[in-house]
């Protein structure tokens, strides 16, 4: 019978193994040694913060306040160095010069954190091993071994507040690893109390470590939301001035294509005209077109991101409504286009965005109707029905040749966009005998002044 030893680990096992191995080292060196001794002052506190949380105090108070984290650890590090140096005033000189060096090699890392504060923790450790080798070959220093430990611990406290959680593991390991050396070396291998002390200190550096983590994640938490209301602000400009870019091409190309249409047909209308009134309306066609063709290209930019397009534009200005069709309609007779109005149902006030939406879709309907079918007759049908308003723009087809026309189809687009908006319907297709139809339903909820029945459908 054979037996197999399931435990034996493989080379990829061994390799893995060292893999990781290796990569802690790394990760130890770079934290703990590569610039150790780099310079990273702690910057006062925030002046926002603190003006909303210390609201009551004056501002030069407030001011001197952004110091604070500095002023305790400053005051920290004179009690350590007074209390370490006040207890050999009655001994020799040769004492009081001990006490003194051991004062400041306890006092001054505390201080150094603010500035190098891995640097603090290699000097608060070589503190915390002199004191360990002189307590056991001096026996004044017997007990003074455990006030440096209680000081390294605040350092290493201190230290993983200002650098990053992993490093309460690293350094503990490092100080409890050579605590276990030194107590092999020179306590002839008694670890006496090492084993409830670095448990007790794990204890604490992993709360540090835990508090650290926490004002890390509410760091990037704040500055989350900062980066999410930017750009919902961005994105909101964004719409608004594609709404604004909606608008300029439902008006402004309406109207010139209307003047670009008649400067065509007006030498039509008078027998014999002058060459100098036929140049002329042939200039004003072509700079109508020309006009048209950059109110195109300029409102391409404004729908992507121009920050400065239409910052002049009258805020003011009113926005027409079913009420101003009749004069819509004029205008367009006067183009050219033959064009017949049929509205059914019980007429009333509708909202102000359900009036201005079906009064831009008619427009836009019939500018598409003059640029795509010239010669055509159009016919536009309002509906006032229950529960909302319906349109329907339909046109014939041309009676000659159309020319071609540079637009990009932002026409639709804007209609589609505006039914959306207040939740309708729409549709646009080509007729079975050559026109063009455009439908759309756009919801209107109940008001108080509605009547019940509403209106008779179309």
């Amino acid at each position: 019978m054979v037996y197999v030893n399931e435990t034996t680990q493989t080379p990829g096992d061994l390799h893995s193994e060292a893999r990781i191995a290796h990569g802690v080292l790394h990760t130890l060196r770079q934290d703990l040694f590569a610039g150790a001794f780099a310079l990273r002052p702690l910057p006062p506190l925030d002046d926002a913060k603190l003006a909303r949380r210390l609201s009551w105090l004056p501002g030069r108070a407030r001011r001197c306040a952004r110091w604070l984290p500095h002023g305790a650890v400053g005051f920290l590090a004179a009690c350590i160095f007074m209390g370490s140096v006040g207890s050999g005033y009655d001994a020799g000189a040769t004492r009081q010069l001990l006490d003194v060096v051991l004062a400041l090699m306890m006092a001054v890392p505390p201080v150094l954190v603010l500035f190098r504060p891995v640097g603090a923790f290699w000097l608060s450790l070589a503190a915390f091993f002199v004191a360990a080798v002189g307590s056991r070959f001096f026996s004044p220093y017997a007990s003074v071994w455990s006030s440096v430990f209680v000081v390294h611990l605040a350092v290493m406290t201190l230290v993983v507040l200002r650098t990053r959680p992993r490093l309460a593991v690293e350094m503990w390991g490092v100080t409890f690893g050579l605590g276990a050396v030194v107590s092999v070396l020179v306590r002839s291998g008694a670890l006496g109390d090492m084993p409830p002390v670095a448990f007790f200190s794990g204890v604490v550096l992993v709360s540090a470590a835990a508090v650290r983590a926490w004002r890390e994640e509410r760091r990037q938490v704040v500055e989350t939301r900062s980066v999410t209301a930017e750009e919902r602000s961005r994105r909101t400009l964004l719409e608004e001035r594609a709404l604004i870019a909606r608008e300029l091409h439902d008006v402004v190309a309406h109207h010139m294509s209307v003047i670009a249409i008649q400067a065509e047909a007006a030498p039509y209308r008078v027998a014999d005209p002058p060459p100098e009134l036929a140049k002329s309306f042939a200039t004003i066609r072509e700079n109508a077109v020309a006009a048209l063709t950059e109110l195109r290209r300029i409102l391409g930019v404004v729908r992507s991101e121009d920050p400065d397009a239409f910052a002049e534009r009258d805020p003011e200005a009113p926005q027409p409504t079913l009420a101003s069709l009749d004069a819509l309609l004029e205008s367009v007779r006067g183009a050219g286009l033959t064009v017949e109005a049929l509205i059914t149902g019980s007429a009333r006030p509708l909202p102000q965005g359900v009036e201005l939406s079906a009064y831009r879709i008619v427009q836009e309907a019939l500018s598409n109707a003059l640029r795509h079918s010239p010669g055509a007759e159009a016919r536009v049908e309002i509906s006032y029905v229950l529960g909302g308003l319906g349109l329907r723009i339909v046109n014939g087809a041309p009676s000659r040749l159309a020319k071609p026309s540079p637009g990009a189809g932002h026409g639709l687009l804007g209609m589609r966009e505006r039914v959306q908006m207040l939740g309708g319907e729409m549709t646009a297709d080509h007729t079975a005998d050559g026109g063009f139809e455009v439908a759309a339903f756009l919801p209107v909820t109940n008001t108080a002044g509605e009547p019940a029945g509403g209106g008779s459908g179309a």
